[in-house]
């Protein structure tokens, strides 16, 4: 990286003093603290690669799993009882809808947006109804496929079905085969989900997942690969060899990366 020293400046400015605080004091110089910043970066974007085929694998092998328990469709949003999601799924679930019908409203043109007018107000639209109360009126006409709704869930929603809430509803009547190594818990899957949930808030907030935190993750991550539908763990899932190259490369970045942040420590020492 060859930045002028008025360069130098401006970067810090933008990136900001106190982003950059940890960084400048280890290594005592701005540019360095650039450098490693932008090279933390960069291993935050191969390792949410990574996280994001988990998250994806997760989820469909959770929506397999379910679809096939509840036998009924529209599962997502009319189970059968008696089983009942929680406030808090349930709340996600009608946030992932509106967002599905938002995403295809925003791609209608405005003739189409206005013939929803007549699905939405059947007997004449109301006199001064607001813009944003007619967009919504509109949106909920619009219909959407249950693989769009899922799509919207994010991992926090998936990683709650293995918390103990749903212990006795979905853990032992049908989500332990998701996972069905007979040596695994709830408990312990759920552990695991956590740890890659909360490295993956932080890697999309822009935030570093470094030292012992990216062992951890990795430790996690590998934990799912090698049983997520396997009943033995195994390093050779479909799933383990589909993330292989990503995980090397990770795993690559991480370690020159620690190298050179550990030789700081070692010439402050």
């Amino acid at each position: 990286m060859a930045l002028e020293e008025s360069e130098i400046a401006q970067i810090a400015v933008l990136l900001s003093a106190e982003r950059l605080a940890a960084l400048s004091q280890l290594t005592g110089s701005t540019s360095a603290a650039i450098e490693l910043h932008q090279e933390t970066l960069s291993l935050g974007a191969s390792l949410m690669n990574v996280t994001a085929t988990i998250e994806i694998a997760l989820r469909n092998a959770v929506c397999e799993n379910l679809g096939q328990h509840f036998a009924v469709p529209n599962w997502l949003f009319q189970p059968p009882v008696p089983f009942l999601w929680r406030p808090t799924e349930r709340g996600k679930i009608t946030g992932a809808l509106d967002s599905a019908r938002r995403a295809k409203y925003s791609k209608l043109s405005q003739a189409q947006k206005g013939t929803l007018d007549q699905l939405a107000y059947p007997n004449g639209r109301p006199p001064n109804t607001p813009h944003l109360k007619r967009a919504k009126d509109r949106r909920k006409q619009i219909a959407v496929s249950d693989g769009s709704v899922i799509a919207e869930l994010t991992l926090y929603f998936w990683k709650r079905l293995f918390g103990p809430d749903y212990d006795q509803s979905l853990w032992r009547t049908t989500l332990k085969r998701t996972f069905p190594n007979k040596k695994i818990s709830r408990a312990t899957v759920a552990g695991k989900l956590e740890e890659i949930y909360q490295s993956r808030n932080r890697l999309a907030h822009h935030e570093p997942v470094l030292h012992k935190r990216f062992r951890e993750t990795m430790t996690s991550i590998q934990f799912v690969i090698e049983n997520l539908g396997m009943p033995d763990a195994t390093p050779d899932s479909a799933l383990a060899k589909l993330v292989a190259q990503d995980i090397a490369e990770v795993t690559s970045r991480a370690d020159a990366l620690h190298a050179r942040l550990d030789s700081y420590r070692i010439e402050g020492s």
